[in-house]
């Protein structure tokens, strides 16, 4: 590319032997995409049209699962199109806009884990006052809170850093992540400080507030009777199980970011697809098996497909 493309476009320098499996990738991929969307919103789609499943838990999962749709949708229709491409890049605008969904959505979905850990308190461990603290309202109010905060946060950030000076055009990856900072010629103390708050209140802040609330729900459970604490697993371990896999994700975005000059490029590509594919996957999957109403009505909805329950 000449220098004023470069000034322009960015280069995606991660991909593996693209032109000899190019079309390999593209079948696992698109199928991939396809079963991530249809799971997903199939789930949603259950939770919109029965008014049983119309239960602040429901919503929440809702909210989350419509997350991992567009999430997987900022990602894989860019995959697909480099996959048949010529030459893999990306436009300096499209990737900030990428980075910005990429960490909004994953900063939204931790908030949206602390408002189901918060829902699975108050239902377990007061109960006679559930009715009256979850209300549509306080759950109107936790959606848009955890939608609208890490959309601000994560958007100071883009401004922070958009104008910075580039003195590299090829980004060691297949998508446009934190490794986007490695291309500025200079590091900004401003947009480091702000990126630390970022981190501190879109990630630890909800963590340990669902760390402590999941905390106080096992041992008060622990202390009542049988039922509870049947009631307790049988509601809690669907979110937790999300929680540690979506953990693992951002874990990877961080060891992929800090290491990735340590590792190989095929390395690096499978730690960036686990980081962008398992955890799209799994949500619907547990919570298609885990939760008993969800899984009840896709039985009904698919009568020849065996859903277990466990």
């Amino acid at each position: 590319m000449d220098g004023q493309v470069n000034e322009t476009y960015l280069t995606l320098d991660g991909h593996v032997k693209l032109h000899k499996y190019k079309y390999l990738y593209f079948v696992v991929t698109l199928t991939v995409y396809i079963f991530i969307v249809t799971s997903n919103l199939t789930i949603v789609y259950l939770i919109w049209v029965h008014k049983n499943l119309h239960e602040p838990m429901y919503i929440f999962i809702a909210a989350l699962l419509l997350n991992s749709v567009v999430f997987s949708t900022n990602i894989y229709p860019k995959l697909l199109l480099d996959f048949l491409s010529e030459k893999q890049v990306i436009s300096y605008p499209a990737c900030y806009l990428q980075f910005f969904l990429y960490y909004f959505l994953g900063a939204s979905e931790f908030s949206l884990l602390a408002a189901m850990a918060y829902d699975r308190y108050v239902s377990i461990c007061k109960p006679l006052q559930y009715a009256t603290i979850m209300r549509r309202s306080t759950v109107s109010i936790y959606l848009s809170l955890a939608w609208i905060v890490p959309a601000c946060l994560i958007a100071v950030m883009v401004i922070l850093s958009a104008n910075i000076k580039l003195c590299k055009f090829n980004i060691n990856g297949i998508l446009c992540n934190n490794s986007i900072y490695s291309l500025h010629c200079v590091d900004s103390k401003a947009q480091t400080v702000f990126g630390a708050v970022v981190l501190v209140l879109t990630l630890l802040f909800p963590l340990l507030f669902i760390v402590f609330t999941y905390t106080r729900i096992f041992i008060i459970s622990y202390g009542s009777s049988k039922e509870v604490r049947k009631k307790a697993a049988h509601t809690c371990m669907p979110h937790l199980l999300v929680l540690i896999s979506f953990s693992c994700l951002c874990a990877f975005d961080v060891i992929i970011v800090r290491l990735g000059s340590n590792f190989t490029k095929v390395v690096r590509l499978i730690m960036t697809l686990q980081a962008v594919l398992y955890h799209p996957l799994f949500n619907p999957i547990i919570y298609g098996l885990k939760m008993k109403e969800i899984s009840k009505q896709l039985r009904r909805l698919f009568p020849q497909a065996k859903v277990i329950n466990y």
